[in-house]
């Protein structure tokens, strides 16, 4: 279905078409019609579905018909992080580009100055507001955010947000809102919680579920099986192959990400990295080399994963196995965006092996297992038989009794079956992801 069938406003159809817009995905041409009925809508959609769209470009044409600017709040989006917040403003200025409206995006970190030009830019009013829930909650306490008027609530990501911890902030925003509004409700999955978040906040809600959460068909897919040591090399090794690609890498760790970064620095590659402890100034600078080209690598947490929507991504590095399939199915949409084509790769190590496991399961789905470099197979078999001479040397002339009648028993000797370990001593326990805006 194209744009142009439906009955929207000529300043926005400049705007969509001057973005490119021109054919509907599906949660557009499902959630479009509903919202503009004025429904309450829960939507379930896999990540690069252009849901984003399908809530702001109906919400635009609404306030475009009023044909004047107020200073009152009509509709409040939330949403887990601050590089979504920014991203959705980036997008309404794109849509909005020929209709006289304002919109402001709010969200933590910064300094007192940024909280001074928030707090002006509330209280002078802007007609969308998009922002993070603790940052949202502490201006709206303070009573000089205008929502009386509010027209409708959009919550984006919600269910990153409940695993997040931010149901309590959600429900206190929600009390300080119109009880006659228009609710909108958009996440990757559907659990327990999320229909209760719902049965709680919407009205009779139309309920969308596009699919499953599956990387996009046209995502090529595949894991190395690895030891911790090998990851580094592998990286490079794998770099070499995609001198001239635009390449996103994923870490768990905001530690690892430092020192990935680090690494390919100090091997002259043109790198940026995004992580909690930069000020949002640096993150900002860092996301936008890497939109414009300027950095052709970016390595990151999982807090880019979501929402951040480049086009030409060629491949996704994966340093370790995310926490959750969402989050794989997250990490690895950022490429073949817009109908392209792209690359994800894993690399797993024995320990994270089940964990991957289970990610295949709910995507149903197995990835396919690439061949190691020769090298790295060479290094793990050394590795492996200086493993084994440590072990042998250690217990020569000391087998227990238990031990010669497992050997009769089995036909083999208790240090062959002792479990192969891959040890790194700066591994450290994953920081707690949650509640970061």
């Amino acid at each position: 279905m194209k744009f142009t069938e439906f009955d929207f406003e000529e300043n926005l159809l400049e705007g969509l078409q001057a973005m490119g817009f021109e054919q509907t995905t599906p949660i557009q041409e499902q959630a479009i019609p509903l919202i503009q009925k004025g429904k309450d809508i829960i939507a379930c959609a896999q990540t690069g579905t252009g849901k984003t769209g399908a809530f702001l470009i109906p919400i635009l044409n609404e306030i475009a018909q009023r044909n004047h600017r107020s200073s009152s709040v009509h509709t409040l989006v939330v949403v887990p992080t601050r590089e979504l917040a920014i991203q959705i403003d980036q997008q309404l200025e794109g849509f909005a580009y020929y209709i006289p409206i304002s919109t402001f995006a709010v969200y933590g970190g910064g300094d007192a100055s940024t909280w001074d030009w928030q707090k002006k830019a509330l209280c002078g009013g802007a007609e969308i507001i998009i922002g993070t829930p603790g940052r949202l909650l502490t201006h709206i306490r303070l009573g000089y955010v205008p929502l009386d008027n509010l027209e409708c609530l959009i919550l984006d990501e919600a269910d990153r947000m409940l695993d997040m911890g931010f149901y309590d902030d959600i429900m206190s925003i929600v009390s300080f809102l119109p009880k006659k509004r228009q609710t909108l409700m958009f996440s990757a999955t559907m659990p327990p919680k999320i229909k209760t978040l719902a049965q709680k906040l919407l009205q009779h809600p139309s309920l969308i579920e596009i699919a499953i959460s599956r990387p996009a068909e046209r995502i090529n897919q595949g894991i190395y099986k690895v030891n911790d040591t090998q990851k580094l090399p592998l990286v490079l090794h794998i770099l070499q192959e995609y001198t001239s690609a635009t390449v996103l890498i994923f870490s768990s760790t905001k530690r690892n990400v430092k020192q990935i970064a680090q690494s390919l620095l100090a091997r002259k590659l043109n790198v940026g990295a995004i992580h909690s402890d930069l000020e949002q100034s640096e993150r900002e600078a860092a996301l936008l080399d890497f939109k414009s080209g300027k950095t052709p690598i970016l390595v990151a947490t999982d807090v880019l994963s979501r929402g951040i929507d480049i086009e030409g991504i060629e491949l996704v590095l994966n340093y370790d196995v995310p926490h959750d399939a969402e989050d794989y199915v997250h990490r690895i949409g950022r490429t073949a965006r817009a109908k392209a084509s792209g690359t994800a790769i894993t690399l797993v190590t024995r320990n994270e092996w089940r964990k991957f496991q289970r990610i295949e399961k709910l995507m149903q789905m197995r990835v396919k297992t690439l061949e190691l470099p020769e090298q790295f197979v060479q290094q793990a078999g050394t590795e492996e038989r200086k493993t084994k001479h440590k072990f042998t040397h250690k217990h020569k002339g000391n087998t227990t009794q238990k031990g010669n009648k497992y050997a009769q028993k089995t036909g083999t000797s208790p240090e062959n079956t002792a479990p192969k370990t891959s040890h790194n001593p700066s591994r450290k326990k994953t920081e707690n992801p949650k509640r970061t805006e």
